[in-house]
């Protein structure tokens, strides 16, 4: 029988609880982190979870979309001077929660943050060519992302309750973010996937990092919107014209 020296049994011992040790650690972190990545997307899923729909899921889906005096339409892009068409199809959801009397007013929040480049402009007048009024329609040209959309929505514009408008791999954020915002809200989804599958299926990945950005804003950070303020009384002047 081989006989190993007790002091060279102790060190080879020794380093392998270190070795094993090490790798225990690195898994728990392994975990932990996969767990805090999982998290944000976790809270949107569950805290949105009773305050949202997809448009055209049953014939006559608006009537099952409660009644708020706010649409909020969230900015998706443009081509130039028209909306891409995504931000066609909540568009056109707008237009409809207006024509069933869901909504009296739409703030349209995007990006206006550079020259020649103006979201809730476009946004308008695609809605106004298509029969909606234009004494309905604000226009906030700070809703440089979903979180500012929300806290100005409240802050500056003064709403307090409002349907949110998206596609449906953004809407749990949205709901979430609005809610944590202190709006009452409910959300309206497009479902692109049948009609734009790669850029749906992109878009919805990045949702994980998107998510985790907006937990941070809403509930960590409790982050200021890029422009606070200051308020205005033109989404009060729209719902007394909508009344």
């Amino acid at each position: 029988m081989i006989r190993i020296p007790v002091a060279r049994w102790s060190r080879a011992a020794r380093t392998s609880l270190r070795s094993r040790s090490v790798q225990r650690r690195a898994y728990l972190c392994a975990v932990v982190l996969s767990l805090l990545g999982v998290a944000p997307m976790t809270w949107a899923w569950l805290s949105s979870a009773p305050y949202r729909l997809t448009a055209g899921a049953v014939p006559g889906w608006t009537r099952e979309v409660p009644a708020a005096p706010v649409g909020l339409v969230l900015g998706a892009g443009l081509y130039g001077r028209s909306p891409t068409a995504m931000l066609a199809s909540r568009l056109d959801i707008a237009a409809q929660l207006v024509r069933a009397g869901k909504v009296r007013a739409l703030l349209l929040s995007g990006d206006n943050g550079r020259a020649g480049y103006d979201e809730p402009s476009v946004m308008r007048d695609y809605l106004i060519a298509r029969g909606v009024p234009g004494r309905v329609l604000v226009l906030d040209y700070a809703g440089f992302d979903t979180w500012d959309s929300c806290v100005r929505a409240r802050d500056v514009f003064g709403a307090r309750d409002l349907i949110v408008v998206t596609q449906n791999f953004h809407l749990p954020r949205a709901v979430a973010l609005c809610r944590a915002a202190g709006l009452g809200t409910f959300g309206v989804g497009d479902d692109s996937a049948a009609r734009f599958p790669a850029r749906t299926y992109v878009y919805a990945v990045r949702e994980f990092g998107a998510t985790a950005k907006g937990f941070l804003d809403a509930v960590v950070l409790r982050s200021a919107p890029v422009f606070p303020g200051p308020r205005e009384s033109s989404l009060e002047r729209a719902l007394d014209s909508g009344s």
